[in-house]
């Protein structure tokens, strides 16, 4: 998938996403509510009892639905009671990025803003697994001023993008400018638009989406479609068919919202996962010789170069 102008995390998630979510390592806690605590919000209680992780992580992790209180995910606003056991997952706190001589496709830049072309494969920030080749790395090395609202681990960092997602994003120079862009996002003054290759054959030229994301119930690293989540977040997507060959098209999308997989996970739910997008749906990958025969409605028979990956999954 192609991103010509930014995807982000829209709303509550308009800023950049907790470094390690979804997946990651999590800190885990688990507390009985005793006579002192009853009453009180569930935030503030929290915050209340653990001294070593900020209010905001505290937060965070309440919205991504890692707080249960006696086995049942809660708000933020839930009024603890009495002898009640509350558990939660933290998302533990990485390390600022190193900066690296990495080259950055830049499109755009001043004093307060650059645009950069963030290439496939390349993670935004830090987080498990990626603690090198980052492009936060690469901002790090490249520009003496970023932005610190996003926090050490997202310099200058004001939405992402997904690892094997390419395309344009915003990188805040000064604090002011980081907060106006936050802001644009928040209130969807941001068109963002997706160029995708699907598997399968739209039924229709143009569809609309309208179904919540929330966290996968047995996957980590996975987000689905399902709204008996607290974390969940009402998502919207437009769609529209660019052009269709035999066993594919190509598709342009413009999420409303910008939940985390959003187009990914819209995408399989009409039946057309991105292509080589194996984790939702798609084949882990294709072939010169695959697509030869595809576009003469030939079988499939490929041989020798034609064997070759022409994509697939990193």
């Amino acid at each position: 998938m192609t991103s010509v102008e930014p995807d982000d995390w829209d709303g509550e998630e308009d800023v950049a996403p907790p470094a390690l979510a979804p997946g990651g390592d999590l800190q885990r806690f688990a507390f009985v509510v005793d006579e002192a605590g009853a009453g009180q919000r569930l935030d503030a209680y929290l915050a209340a009892a653990i001294k070593s992780v900020s209010r905001a992580r505290i937060r965070r992790a309440i919205d991504d639905g890692r707080a249960a209180v006696e086995g049942v995910h809660q708000k933020a606003s839930h009024r603890v009671s009495l002898n009640e056991r509350i558990e939660l997952q933290v998302a533990a706190a990485v390390d600022a990025p190193r900066a690296e001589p990495i080259p950055l496709d830049l499109l755009y830049e001043d004093d307060a803003i650059a645009v950069v072309n963030k290439p496939p494969g390349m993670v935004v920030h830090p987080a498990k697994g990626h603690w090198a080749g980052t492009l936060a790395g690469a901002l790090v090395h490249r520009f003496n001023e970023l932005s610190g609202v996003g926090g050490l681990v997202r310099p200058g960092i004001v939405h992402r993008l997904d690892r094997d997602t390419s395309g344009a994003i915003v990188v805040a120079k000064t604090d002011a400018a980081h907060q106006a862009l936050a802001q644009q996002f928040h209130d969807r003054m941001v068109r963002k638009e997706y160029l995708a290759i699907v598997a399968g054959r739209p039924d229709r030229d143009a569809d609309r989406v309208s179904e919540p994301i929330g966290p996968h119930p047995t996957h980590r690293e996975k987000m689905a479609l399902r709204a008996d989540h607290p974390a969940s977040r009402p998502a919207e997507t437009f769609f529209e068919v660019v052009e269709r060959f035999p066993g594919f098209a190509l598709m342009r999308a413009h999420p409303k919202t910008g939940r985390t997989h959003q187009v990914r996970l819209h995408l399989a739910h009409i039946r057309c996962p991105v292509l080589c997008d194996k984790q939702y749906g798609g084949r882990a990958r294709i072939t010169v010789g695959e697509i030869r025969a595809i576009t003469r409605n030939k079988r499939l028979a490929p041989e020798r170069a034609e064997d070759a990956v022409l994509l697939g999954r990193q």
